[in-house]
């Protein structure tokens, strides 16, 4: 993966966000989920007016993983405000770590997340936190594999399904 690039997402950008933003739920959920709550969440969520707002909120940061010019995952970094729950000016939310099916176990996740601990350190972050769905549990195992805990839980809503996200962090300082 030498010739892997973490690069920001700028708004001229979008229409490749919106597509690896569908490409990576749906290979992640869609086996789980009903075709309804599917494509009611794809289409709110993932709509180029919702991911242009998104990406014009200065608190909200992307990036994306490219490997040989191709994008192959992304990363949604919240701060303040922007965070979808806490707002802890001292927190950094991750909000979305996805990679396509076809770079799993090829440490692009990994480099996605060091990203979101530089941008930790950088704004002097104390804590990381996230949502992860109760039943992802590759994705439960890479943040305790990163040294994340549960502190809580809340409902996640997919379409008409309410789900149960555990929220995670880890504690960077004191």
């Amino acid at each position: 993966m030498e010739n892997l690039t973490i690069d920001k997402v700028e708004q001229a950008d979008v229409i490749q966000l919106q597509q690896i933003s569908i490409q990576t739920f749906f290979e992640t959920f869609s086996a789980v989920n009903s075709e309804e709550d599917m494509n009611a969440y794809l289409n709110e969520s993932f709509s180029v007016e919702r991911l242009t707002f998104e990406l014009s909120n200065e608190l909200s940061q992307f990036y994306f993983a490219v490997l040989n010019g191709e994008v192959i995952g992304y990363l949604k970094l919240n701060l303040g405000q922007a965070q979808t729950e806490i707002k802890d000016t001292h927190a950094l939310e991750i909000e979305r770590i996805y990679v396509l099916q076809g770079f799993h176990g090829k440490k692009v996740g990994q480099l996605l997340y060091n990203k979101a601990i530089q941008i930790a350190n950088e704004i002097n972050a104390k804590y990381i936190w996230l949502g992860v769905w109760e039943k992802n549990q590759r994705a439960i195992s890479f943040y305790k594999k990163n040294g994340f805990v549960e502190f809580d839980q809340h409902i996640f809503r997919l379409g008409a399904d309410e789900q149960i996200d555990l929220m995670m962090k880890k504690i960077l300082k004191d």
